[in-house]
């Protein structure tokens, strides 16, 4: 491996984990959103192999298992699962921020969270769902 190279994968690393600009509706979906679930899942796993208290589990009444549940949140994960919802917090917000910018919105589209329900789908749908402003705005040019 030559130095161009791994400078080159860092670089990428680093512009995956502090996004700046624009984000593509595809590239949120395949490079966050895809990522993050399956990270969330192995820290699952990891959490019921190696914390197995920590996990909830369904069970019979004759206390047999049926399965376990996994949950992505710190209050129903373990350890491991904290460590990577507080890892990936900031590539999280930081995408959702550049995929607004892709939008022509500001950051501050992030306060329609503070509404329940309604704030959270109004921002669903703007980020997750609708398409790219195809002409430059402030935050940029498109990217292609």
């Amino acid at each position: 491996m030559t130095v161009g190279t791994s400078r080159g994968a860092a670089h990428g690393l680093l512009d995956w984990y502090l996004p700046t600009g624009r984000r593509r509706r595809g590239e949120l979906w395949l490079g966050y959103v895809l990522v993050l679930v399956l990270i969330f899942l192995l820290a699952q796993v990891a959490d019921s192999i190696w914390f197995a208290s920590s996990s909830v589990r369904l069970v019979r009444h004759d206390d047999a298992d049926l399965m376990d549940l996994l949950w992505v949140t710190p209050e129903g994960g373990g350890p491991v699962t904290l460590l990577a919802v507080l890892l990936l917090a900031v590539p999280n917000v930081a995408a959702i921020v550049c995929r607004l910018h892709d939008r022509g919105h500001s950051a501050w589209w992030l306060a329609w969270n503070l509404l329940p329900g309604i704030g959270t789908l109004v921002l669903f749908v703007t980020v997750g769902l609708l398409g790219s402003d195809p002409r430059p705005n402030r935050y940029g040019p498109p990217r292609s």
